[in-house]
């Protein structure tokens, strides 16, 4: 079976947007869509998640309006971005999807969910909360300290934002780095400085707007992050299962924003066992 490490990347037309994606694992079934975090491309997918949800079903994943290899300039709200989104699948022809959203990812899915819900069968929110989440506005000074300290460390600033600094959240995050550096060609292009700085403005805007009206998502929710997100405040996602009607939740222990990454041999398994059979 084509891996991840392997999988060509494509692309299509979406309005007249051309939109780069990867696709993998069995063909047929209700295909499950990824939605990345902050200033991810397609080479930021732990491989051991994509791969192991594709060997029971159909994989795709792929960057947004103006994100890595995707034409066009990313939208300052996450609405747009949900838009954006919901054309990119139905241009590939789809009108049943599931979702797994990392980050802010989750929030886009959320957008997804909320503006077409017939076409959304199950959705993984993972690292996210609920737009209108207190404190997200504290996003941007707790991502600039991260990078202070990343420049200084010379490390990526994920080793800082996604892992807790302990000794197993350290080798965690060596072993996620390690999994992204597994694929070495067709590698996507990076995010730019304008789509960054878009992003970060949505998940401001985002904290800061009203909540939606979470019981308007009706499809079954599996909210998962670690027990110490210093992006996302883990009680954000206890919250939002809370207010989802048909939730489960998992936190998982020692772990951060990155804490499906960090538990991935735990989560897969659940996330197969939420979606169901092929």
């Amino acid at each position: 079976m084509t891996t991840w490490k392997t999988t060509p990347t494509q692309r299509i037309d979406v309005d007249g947007t051309s939109f780069a994606y990867r696709e993998l694992g069995k063909s047929g079934g209700v295909p499950v869509v990824f939605l990345h975090h902050l200033t991810a491309v397609l080479d930021d997918w732990d491989p051991r998640v994509l791969d192991g949800v594709a060997a029971h079903h159909h994989v795709i994943a792929f960057d947004n309006r103006g994100v890595g290899g995707t034409g066009g300039r990313v939208p300052t709200d996450i609405e747009r971005m949900g838009a954006d989104a919901i054309a990119f699948i139905r241009a590939l022809g789809y009108d049943e999807v599931d979702l797994i959203g990392f980050s802010l990812g989750g929030a886009v899915a959320q957008m997804v969910a909320l503006q077409a819900p017939d076409l959304v069968r199950r959705m993984v929110l993972a690292g996210t909360g609920p737009r209108g989440g207190g404190g997200i506005w504290k996003m941007p000074f707790i991502v600039g300290g991260a990078y202070t300290k990343a420049f200084l460390a010379r490390k990526d600033p994920r080793h800082f934002l996604f892992f807790p600094r302990t000794t197993e959240g350290k080798k965690a995050a060596n072993a996620y780095f390690a999994r992204l550096a597994e694929r070495t060609s067709d590698l996507d292009k990076p995010i730019s400085r304008q789509a960054g700085i878009a992003q970060v403005r949505a998940i401001t805007s985002g904290g800061l707007h009203a909540a939606d009206d979470l019981s308007q998502i009706k499809i079954p929710v599996f909210v998962a992050n670690g027990d110490n997100d210093l992006m996302v405040a883990s009680e954000h996602s206890k919250g939002m299962a809370a207010r989802l009607p048909d939730s489960r939740l998992r936190i998982y222990p020692d772990s951060g924003h990155g804490g499906v990454f960090q538990h991935h041999h735990e989560f897969v398994p659940e996330v197969l066992d939420f979606l169901g059979d092929h």
